[in-house]
C-alpha cells in the first residue's frame, strides 16, 4: 500500500511540475508577445536574433540579367516577370522559370492585382491579360495606350490617346470581351480603377483648358454602360480648384480612394469625404493598399541623424501604426498588405500593422523594387535578388 501510495504521490507532483512550468511558459510567451507588440526596440532585438527576418544579399536567390539592360522587371501573384525580346520570363521564389511567354511589346506598362498582370504597350496598340503561366487573351487598340488597369477579378480598362477625342477608356471583360468604351472630349483620363465586385468604373480625369487645371472623378455603372453607355454616369465628383489629382483605388467595400497632392479622400455611398491631410513632411505617400494608406514622414533627429516614421492609416477605423527608420528613405512601393521602403543598402518589408516582414540588407545601392503577393525583387543592373514575404 504504501508503495502504491508513494507513485500517487510522486505522480502528483510531477503533473503539478508540468502544470506549473506550462502556465510560466505561457506568461513569458505573453510577456514576450505584448513587449514585441508594444515596444519596437524589443521588436527589432526579436526580429533580427529570434525569428531571423534580416537577410542579407549574398544569402539570397537570384535571377541573372544580360548585359544589355533593356529588361523590363515586374512582379505580380507569386511571379517576377522579365520581359526582354518579346519573351516574359516568369520566374518562381525559387528563381526557376515558371513560363516562358510571348509578349510582342517594347516599351511596356504594366498593372497587376492578384493573379491578374495586364501588359500595354506604351503609346502602342498592343495589350496582353496574363494570368499564372497563361496569356488569357491579347488585342490591338485604335488609338495610342497611355494607360492600363486590371482588377482582382480580370476586368481591364485601358486609356486611350492620339484619336478625336481628349481620351477614350476601354473596358473589357475577363476573356477579352469589349464591354463598352467612355468617350472624354473635353478632358483627358489619367487613371481608371474598377471595383472589386465589377459594379463600377472610376475614372480621373483633369480639364487643361481654362486657366486653373480641374480635376474631376466620374463613376460609371458598368451594367448601364454595357446597355447604353451614353446614361451610365451615375455620380460626378469636381475637386476643388486648388487640389491637383494624382491617383484613385478602390478598396474592398467598394469605397473609392482618392489621392490629391494635399489630402486624401474616400467616396462613399456617392458622399466625398477628407480622410487625412498629408503631413507637410511627407516625403512619400501611396494609396495602392488594402484598406490602408501609408505616409513616409522624415523628422529631422538631430544635427547627422533623421528620424523617418512609416506612418500607416487604417481607411475604416482610422487607426494608425507605425513603423520607425533611422535613415531617410530613397523609395516607397506598395502592393496588397505589403510596404517596401528602400533607404540605400536597406530595404525594410513592413505590413499594414507596422511588422516588419523581412529586412533585406545589400552590398549596394538598391536601384529598384518590384513587389507581388508573396514576392520581392531587388531589382540590380546584372540580376535581381528575390525575397520571399
Amino acid at each position: 500500500m504504501k508503495i502504491l501510495e508513494f507513485k500517487q504521490e510522486s505522480k502528483i507532483k510531477k503533473n503539478t511540475k508540468i502544470k506549473i512550468g506550462i502556465i510560466i511558459l505561457v506568461v513569458v510567451l505573453l510577456i514576450l508577445i505584448s513587449l514585441y507588440v508594444a515596444n519596437q526596440s524589443v521588436r527589432m532585438f526579436l526580429d533580427r536574433y529570434i525569428f531571423r527576418k534580416e537577410i542579407i544579399q549574398d544569402n539570397v536567390v537570384s535571377i541573372q540579367l544580360e548585359s544589355e539592360g533593356n529588361e523590363a522587371v515586374y512582379a505580380y501573384d507569386k511571379y517576377i516577370t522579365v520581359l526582354n525580346k518579346n519573351k516574359l520570363l516568369c520566374y518562381t521564389n525559387s528563381g526557376n522559370i515558371g513560363a516562358e511567354l510571348e509578349v510582342v511589346i517594347s516599351k511596356p506598362i504594366y498593372s497587376a492585382n492578384n493573379r491578374f498582370l495586364c501588359i500595354g504597350e506604351d503609346k502602342g496598340k498592343k495589350i496582353y491579360l496574363i494570368s499564372g503561366n497563361n496569356v488569357i487573351w491579347e488585342k490591338d487598340v485604335e488609338g495610342e495606350i497611355t494607360k492600363v488597369n486590371v482588377n482582382k477579378n480580370g476586368y481591364v480598362s485601358v486609356i486611350i490617346s492620339g484619336t478625336s477625342y481628349k481620351s477614350i477608356v476601354v473596358t473589357y471583360s475577363p476573356e477579352g470581351k469589349e464591354l463598352f468604351k467612355t468617350y472624354l472630349s473635353s478632358t483627358m483620363a489619367i487613371t481608371t480603377d474598377i471595383s472589386n465586385d465589377n459594379k463600377y468604373l472610376a475614372i480621373a480625369e483633369v480639364n487643361t483648358s481654362g486657366t486653373v487645371t480641374q480635376s474631376d472623378i466620374k463613376i460609371i455603372s458598368m451594367e448601364k454602360a454595357a446597355i447604353d453607355p451614353a446614361n451610365s454616369l451615375i455620380y460626378t465628383y469636381t475637386s476643388d480648384s486648388n487640389e491637383l489629382l494624382m491617383n484613385i483605388k478602390y478598396q474592398d467595400r467598394g469605397n473609392l480612394i482618392c489621392l490629391y497632392d494635399t489630402s486624401i479622400h474616400i467616396i462613399e455611398k456617392q458622399q466625398e469625404t477628407k480622410l487625412i491631410e498629408i503631413d507637410k513632411n511627407a516625403t512619400y505617400y501611396d494609396i495602392d493598399l488594402k484598406n490602408n494608406i501609408v505616409q513616409v514622414i522624415e523628422k529631422n533627429a538631430g544635427i547627422f541623424s533623421t528620424d523617418t516614421q512609416v506612418l500607416i492609416t487604417n481607411i475604416y477605423n482610422k487607426t494608425e501604426n507605425l513603423y520607425k527608420l533611422t535613415s531617410s528613405a530613397k523609395s516607397l512601393y506598395t502592393y496588397g498588405d505589403i510596404i517596401a521602403v528602400n533607404i540605400g543598402a536597406e530595404v525594410h518589408f513592413i505590413s499594414t500593422n507596422g511588422w516588419l516582414l523581412k529586412k533585406y540588407v545589400s552590398l549596394q545601392e538598391v536601384n529598384n523594387i518590384v513587389l507581388g503577393d508573396s514576392i520581392g525583387g531587388i531589382i540590380y543592373n546584372d540580376k535581381i535578388d528575390i525575397v520571399e514575404l
